[in-house]
Parts: C-alpha cells; structure tokens; sequence
C-alpha cells in the first residue's frame, strides 16, 4: 500500500488497541502503543533509502529484505526496544511488542495484496509475491480509516467499539476482493475470443472498483494488453519482444539485471543508431497514457559496451533527457 494508507492503518491499530485491558487503563501506554503501531506501519518502507544508492539498488531491494521474516522480528524487537528506551523500561513489554507485530505484520501482509508485491517468503524464497488483488491506493480503505480517526478524536465514538466494527468491515472487504478478482481472471478468458490454450492471464486492480487492467502472455510470444470495464474487454496494445542479440548482451548489466530480477513482465525493444544499440526493457504491467513508464535502458556501442543506462519510472520525453545527461 501507499505509505499514507500505511500511516492511518497505524493509527487505526492504534485505536483498535482499546480492546486491550492494560493498555486502555494508562493514557501513557495509550500514547506509547500510538507511536509503536505508526512506526510499524512505516519501518518496512525505510528502504526507500536505499534511492540514495540509486535507482538500480532500491528497485532490486524494494519490498524485499526489509519485508521478509526475519525482518518483521528485527523491526518488532527494534521499535519496542527504542519505545522501552524513551519510556525508561515502564512499559508491559508484551502488550507494546504485540501491537507492533500486529502493525508489522498488516503492513507487509497488504502488500502483498498489490501488482508490486514483496519477498515475505525470505530466506525460504526469494519469489515475488504479488496477488493483484487491490491497488495501492485504495480509497475505501484509506477513506474508512480517516472517518474511523475522527470520530475517535473527536470523542464521538468508543474506540474499543468503533475499531473492531471497522477492522470486521475490512476483513469482508479484502475476502470480497479476493473473490471478485479470482472471478475477474475467469471471465477474461471467456470473453476473449483470440484465447488459446496456454495464453496466461493477470487482472491488475485499479483504483476503480469496476476497472481492471489486463495482461495476457501469449503462449507463441508477446504481450496483449488492455482492460476490463463493466464486463467488456478492450484489447489497446500488442508488444512484441525482440530477440535482437544485444537483448541477450543487456542482461548482464547490473542495472538491467536488478530490473529483470523484479518483474517476470519484462519485454524489450531494441533501437540501432550509429554509434550502436539502445535496448529498452519495459514492465508490461505498468501502462499509462499509451506508454509504458517503468523501464530499464541501456545504451551499447557496436562491441556491446555499455555507453549509459537508466533504470526507474519515467515518461519517454524524460527518459530521453536522462539518458543524454548520463552519457554525455
């Protein structure tokens, strides 16, 4: 999820930890367990840091070490000790631990819900998980908790009440998606009338309810791409892989290799100039306004040499304008 749903899941679990005897009877706890389920929320995404080492690094570590097993314990232990810290050990260790669990726990379990996904399975895979069931950024969500926050702060409603009722309604709404995008991906395939046989379907979720992007892999090669509105499929774009052999000579760059290791949605394109080669990878998965924003380019000389590269999201017009910066 986005990180400002993230931020009001952490307040909401938060409120939600009214139902908790001890926490509920200490406003000092209250507070305690209110920074706790916020950091929660927040410390998987930290690695956007990793921006700072460029844009090859943070996407190949993206929603990957820092969303695995082994780090839900590290931030759990982490925030809780810094919380024991600030509050001079006066703190019920289980009680505040076990909230911020739960709050890790939520974050990177609703990411897997999206087209982008994590490495939750590490260090038993390195798989990424992604269920394309809800995009990320999903209005009910992120609405329903807002309306849930104010009338806490406003002391309209019970939090002890209010949040359980609300977290019931979300757990519905998440099975409810669940269902509607298993039954989506069924009725793509009949209503395709190019299906074949081993054609490979995704329904990627929208921030419309009743709009979903669809990727189809064709078995004999090729991407078709298009969407699903109130039961009628369009078909807007047909993607062709090349298998030129500078295809095959990009893969061994660093920043190539950090975009293919992130998405199995990757189709590439090659451009022959003078001076050689530009190979462009594209997540097929990703389409906006006729373009296909998220890619890993690589400029080669004639011997396969790379000259510059750019991997991240950008228009084709930006795009360009990196490029030339980073060659020249």
């Amino acid at each position: 999820m986005d990180t400002g749903t993230h931020l009001v899941m952490g307040i909401g679990l938060a409120g939600l930890a009214a139902i908790d005897p001890v926490v509920a009877a200490d406003p000092a706890i209250q507070t305690a367990v209110l920074l706790g389920t916020v950091a929660g929320s927040e410390a998987p995404d930290l690695d956007g840091l990793l921006r700072l080492k460029g844009n090859a690094v943070y996407i190949r570590n993206h929603r990957g070490i820092s969303h695995s097993l082994p780090a839900i314990a590290i931030w759990t232990v982490l925030i809780t000790g810094i919380l024991q810290l600030i509050y001079r050990g006066s703190l019920p260790w289980l009680h505040i631990g076990g909230w911020v669990l739960l709050a890790v726990c939520i974050h990177v379990f609703t990411d897997l819900f999206n087209t982008y996904g994590t490495q939750a399975m590490r260090p038993f895979t390195e798989k990424w998980i992604s269920w394309n069931i809800i995009h990320i950024f999903d209005p009910i969500i992120f609405t329903v908790h807002i309306i849930a926050i104010l009338l806490w702060a406003g002391g309209f409603v019970n939090p002890a009440l209010l949040f359980p009722i609300m977290y019931l309604f979300l757990i519905i709404y998440f099975v409810w998606r669940t269902l509607t995008a298993r039954s989506t991906l069924q009725k793509i395939k009949k209503l395709d009338s190019e299906h074949h046989e081993g054609d490979f379907y995704i329904a990627i979720p929208t921030i419309s309810l009743t709009i979903w992007n669809v990727v189809k892999q064709m078995k004999n090669g090729g991407f078709v791409i298009g969407n699903l509105r109130n039961n009628h499929l369009q078909w807007l774009d047909r993607v062709q892989c090349s298998d030129h052999p500078a295809v095959e000579k990009s893969k061994n760059d660093p920043a190539i290799s950090s975009f293919l290791y992130f998405t199995s949605f990757a189709c590439a394109d090659v451009r022959e100039h003078k001076w050689g080669y530009e190979v462009r990878w594209c997540d097929i998965r990703y389409r906006h306004r006729k373009q296909y924003p998220f890619v890993g380019v690589l400029l080669m000389n004639k011997n396969f040499e790379t000259v510059g590269s750019y991997v991240g999201w950008l228009s084709d017009e930006r795009l360009m304008k990196r490029l030339r910066m980073d060659t020249y």
